[in-house]
């Protein structure tokens, strides 16, 4: 055993060692990153962010008295729950109200609220209160938030179909051994670098003053982006597949298109598919940001919502929003399953 233990391979001598597990380059890596981690962490309070989530974390196990952290969890999660499923609308503001034809499930009633006025004798609010008759549809704003849903994943969809379309020529031409030109090269990962380079968010703003609030402005702020890191990853795929096919098929006069179809889609196919549903995967989520600035989609709803402190239709939002992304994940799960 000692003698093969002390065999070096390649050395003069044909023996072979074990390889040192830290070497002083590492050592030296180590420290730049320490310190490169130490300066950075300070910049942005990593310290006092760990410390207030340490104590929030103990006050949430009863091991501490109070923490901003827990309080402000606290109070908005307490709002959240239960869900706001029903839509309470007054009647007065309902327009050609018929009481004879109403919603399925919905019923009128009368209720108490609670008006908070301005005394004109003495300057003081004083609250009062007073009757007003409204609708009750018990499933009503679960239904709103369904139909956004659906918006939200239609934006996503056509965000990732388009992406595709974009990515897959730009990859083509930015692939070194299916390029016809260097030029086109440069030119396609540049694009791909330029579109990688923009956030949804920061594309989605300009497109809304382009074609106005609505989900085309999301459709296009998705696909753009996505397009980018498609193109990027398709490429790559294309240039490290395995060149004996290609040989094969270049030495009996086969052209591009050939190369792709018969030597190079087989072997990257199943990668395509995984990116592709990772890119709709994403697009899901962030169809819902960009919708904060109007991209269509919930997100709009979750921010008026959300500046109404309306926290209970916050809360039926978000679990909406985690059904929908944990029932896409399992049915692309499912789907690579089947293909690969």
């Amino acid at each position: 055993m000692s003698g093969i233990a002390n065999r070096t391979v390649g050395g003069p001598s044909g023996e072979w060692r074990f390889p040192t597990a830290f070497g002083w380059r590492g050592v030296l890596v180590a420290i730049v990153a320490f310190l490169i981690l130490f300066r950075t962490g300070a910049d942005v309070e990593i310290g006092r962010a760990l410390l207030q989530s340490g104590k929030g974390i103990a006050a949430g196990a009863g091991l501490a008295e109070d923490s901003q952290v827990a309080r402000g969890f606290g109070a908005i999660l307490g709002r959240m729950f239960p869900p706001q499923l029903a839509e309470v609308t007054e009647t007065g503001r309902i327009a050609g109200f018929d009481r004879d034809r109403l919603p399925w499930f919905a019923h009128v009633e009368m209720q108490t609220v609670t008006v908070q006025s301005l005394d004109p004798e003495t300057m003081r609010m004083v609250a009062s209160t007073t009757q007003r008759e409204v609708l009750v549809e018990p499933f009503g704003y679960l239904r709103q938030v369904v139909a956004k849903l659906v918006e939200t994943l239609e934006i996503a969809l056509w965000g990732t179909l388009l992406a595709v379309l974009i990515g897959a020529p730009l990859a083509f031409f930015g692939a070194r051994n299916l390029s016809p030109h260097p030029l086109l090269v440069a030119l396609s990962r540049g694009m791909v670098s330029l579109l990688r380079a923009i956030p949804e968010l920061i594309s989605a703003l300009f497109f809304v003053l382009a074609y106005g609030f609505g989900p085309a402005a999301g459709v296009l702020a998705l696909a753009l982006h996505a397009a980018g890191f498609l193109g990027k990853f398709y490429a790559e795929d294309i240039e490290n597949a395995d060149p004996g096919p290609q040989e094969a098929l270049r030495a009996i006069g086969a052209n591009r298109l050939k190369l792709l179809r018969y030597a190079i889609l087989p072997q990257v196919l199943p990668q395509y598919v995984a990116y592709t549903l990772y890119i709709l995967d994403r697009n899901v989520r962030m169809a819902t940001v960009i919708g904060l600035v109007g991209a269509g989609g919930i997100g709009l709803e979750l921010k008026g919502r959300y500046d109404l402190y309306q926290y209970a239709h916050v809360g039926t939002i978000l679990i909406a929003i985690f059904i929908l992304v944990f029932a896409l994940d399992q049915l692309s799960s499912w789907f690579r399953r089947r293909l690969i």
